[in-house]
Formats: C-alpha cells, sequence, structure tokens
C-alpha cells in the first residue's frame, strides 16, 4: 500500500490557498478556507481537511458557490444579527460570522449571528475554536440539504446536521480547550463512502439503502441513519428551526416540495458567543472549567479517559510538529489538480 504524503501545516495551507485562488476565491478568502480544511487535517478530521480542496473548486466552477460574495450584516439588535453569505464558501461566511459574534458578546455579554445563504460550512468545529480562543464559550448549529433518515420516513428525510461546542481553559494550563464537534448522524456520508472503496462493511444500525433499510453493506448503502433513532432525528429537524427557519430560508419544507429549486445546494448555520465574565469572574470560570477537566481525568479507567477535543488536540500538535499525512489518492488528486492549474506542489517531509 502507497505511503502518505508528509507537508509541513504551514505549506499545505499554502498550497491549498493558491489552489482555492485559481477557482476565483480572493487571497484573503482562499486562505480563510484553505485555514479551516488545514485545521481539519490537522486534528485528524480527514473528511473535512485538505481533501475538500478538489470539491470546492467543483462548486466554484458549477457556481453553487459565489467566488466573490457581497456579503452583509443584518441586525436590528445588539446582541443579535444575520449574515447574509450571498452563497459564500461556508469557511468564509462562518468565520466572519464568528468575528461578529465576538465583537457583539464582549459588548453584550451573549450574542448570536445566523448565516443564511452559505454552501457548505466544512468544520464547524473551527468556528466555535476561533470564538473560544478569544476566551468565549462558542456554540454553533448547521443545517444543511436532507440527506439522512429520519426515524418512520423512508428515504433521505432530514440533513446530518452538526451540532458543536467549544470552552476555553486557562491561558496558563497546558490543557486544551474542551471542543465537542459532532453530528446528528451514527456515521458520516464520508465514511461510507469509504467502506464502500474499501469493502469494510458498515456497523449495524449506522446506514440505510434508499428506501430506509437498513444495512450493513457498503455497496448498498446510500445514507446514514441518525444518531439514537429519534434523538437524532429530533435533534436535525430543531436544528433546522433554530438556524434556517430563524434566518427566514427554510431548507427542509422546500426541498421536499414539488419546487426543483428546493434541491439546490446551500445551508445555514447560528453560532452563538458566551462571555463568561458577564456571568461573573472570568477567571473564576476558567479555573472552574481546568478543575472539572481535571477531576474528569482523575476518575479511574481502564485505558484513560478524555474529554471532548482532547486528543484532536494531541494529534494536530504531533502533525504540527512532524506534517500532516495526506493519503495517496487524496494526494494523486491534488498533484492532477495542481498540474492543470499550474500550482506548484508543497515540499515533502
Amino acid at each position: 500500500m502507497p505511503e502518505k504524503t508528509l507537508v509541513a501545516a504551514a505549506d499545505l495551507r499554502t498550497f491549498a490557498a493558491a489552489l482555492l485562488e485559481t477557482g476565483g476565491l480572493s487571497a484573503e478568502h482562499a486562505a480563510t478556507t484553505a485555514d479551516v480544511f488545514v485545521w481539519a487535517a490537522q486534528r485528524g478530521v480527514e473528511s473535512h481537511g485538505i481533501a475538500r480542496v478538489p470539491g470546492y473548486l467543483d462548486l466554484l466552477a458549477k457556481k453553487v458557490a459565489n467566488p466573490d460574495p457581497r456579503m452583509k450584516v443584518e441586525s436590528s439588535t445588539p446582541a443579535a444579527a444575520v449574515l447574509d453569505a450571498d452563497r459564500a464558501p461556508g469557511p468564509v461566511a462562518l468565520t466572519a460570522a464568528a468575528e461578529e459574534a465576538v465583537t457583539r458578546a464582549r459588548r453584550c455579554g451573549i450574542a448570536s449571528v445566523g448565516v443564511r445563504q452559505t454552501v457548505h460550512t466544512g468544520a464547524i468545529g473551527r468556528y466555535v475554536s476561533k470564538i473560544a480562543e478569544a476566551g468565549l464559550v462558542g456554540i454553533g448549529f448547521v443545517a444543511g440539504m436532507p440527506n439522512m433518515g429520519y426515524t418512520g420516513v423512508k428515504g433521505p428525510a432530514v440533513a446530518t446536521s452538526p451540532l458543536a461546542i467549544a470552552v476555553p481553559t486557562p491561558a496558563a494550563s497546558d490543557r486544551a480547550p474542551l471542543l465537542l464537534d459532532m453530528a446528528t448522524a451514527t456515521i458520516a456520508l464520508g465514511k461510507i463512502r469509504q467502506a464502500k472503496a474499501s469493502g469494510t462493511p458498515l456497523p449495524e444500525g449506522a446506514a440505510a439503502t434508499a428506501d430506509g433499510t437498513p444495512t450493513t453493506d457498503p455497496e448498498r448503502a446510500v445514507m446514514p441513519l441518525p444518531l439514537g433513532g429519534a434523538k437524532g432525528s429530533g435533534m436535525s429537524l430543531s436544528f433546522e428551526l433554530l438556524t434556517s427557519v430563524l434566518v427566514g430560508a427554510p431548507i427542509f419544507a422546500a426541498f421536499h416540495s414539488d419546487d426543483p429549486a428546493g434541491r439546490k445546494h446551500r445551508q445555514n448555520a447560528l453560532l452563538i458567543a458566551v462571555d463568561p465574565a458577564a456571568f461573573g469572574s472570568a477567571d473564576t470560570f476558567l479555573a472552574d472549567v481546568d478543575t472539572t477537566l481535571g477531576t474528569l481525568k482523575g476518575l479511574p479507567g481502564d485505558e484513560g479517559v478524555y474529554y471532548p477535543g482532547e486528543r484532536s488536540a494531541a494529534t494536530a500538535d504531533a502533525r504540527g510538529a512532524h506534517g500532516i499525512p495526506v493519503a495517496p489518492k487524496v494526494w494523486k488528486q491534488l498533484t492532477e489538480v495542481a498540474a492543470e492549474r499550474g500550482v506548484p506542489l508543497p515540499a515533502h517531509l
């Protein structure tokens, strides 16, 4: 089996940005998008990592994503706003929304920014992490095109809508921030594709055929099933209400209507920033977060105890020091795209 190609994070970021610029993105927007991809790859989230570059170039080429969006912030209250993304790539829109949420939360204690009409948000954990890097608590929801089953419904009904929460830790601590980043599906679509490519059976209750029949055969599986059955179904539907419906851009109802336009790819999101200082002392909060995580780490366990985001942060540190591994298939695809567009490949480690 061919070995993975190791590339330094900074070089991979520069390379990805250069490719995205050939798709029509400005240098700033290309760098922002590349940052989200490399952030995910560095933490071991391959499904949202550098492998996404060719797909985004395709979205730009087909005019699904707008390479030159005119984003605008609409607001009638200091603590809430809607960012109309004008079909900007998700990393561009949600990075701007995270920054807006932090600015407003510093003034109001808590702030929410809805994102309307963006295209594939990428790793949502990146945006709440940016909020946490500012010393605030970050919460995010995303709703997209239905591609997952719903308990009691045949065929794709709701989206594999993710939830992410990031909580900062003291700067003096060597503890990574807590980062919960999860989909409402039992398994990601990317995992189904990987299982199909390798011929590996899928876990029981993780995926279904086109008519909603559960299957472990990756050749027959076309959609994931909701996490926890009715629980994952309910969460996904709730996120549609908290994002798409809230910002006046419903996806679910339009998708299931007779209007062909209802199936045009789009996503919506909601980011919330909470300033601990508004609830008392920020220093006390951070100290108590550190104590809470430390207490968890001290509990007895057979193979160690981890809090959300701890292991991916360790992976990020290791890959930051030794390089990010790029799978052979992804590297081949990137090499071909780079050759077509005249972009030099990054150096290998």
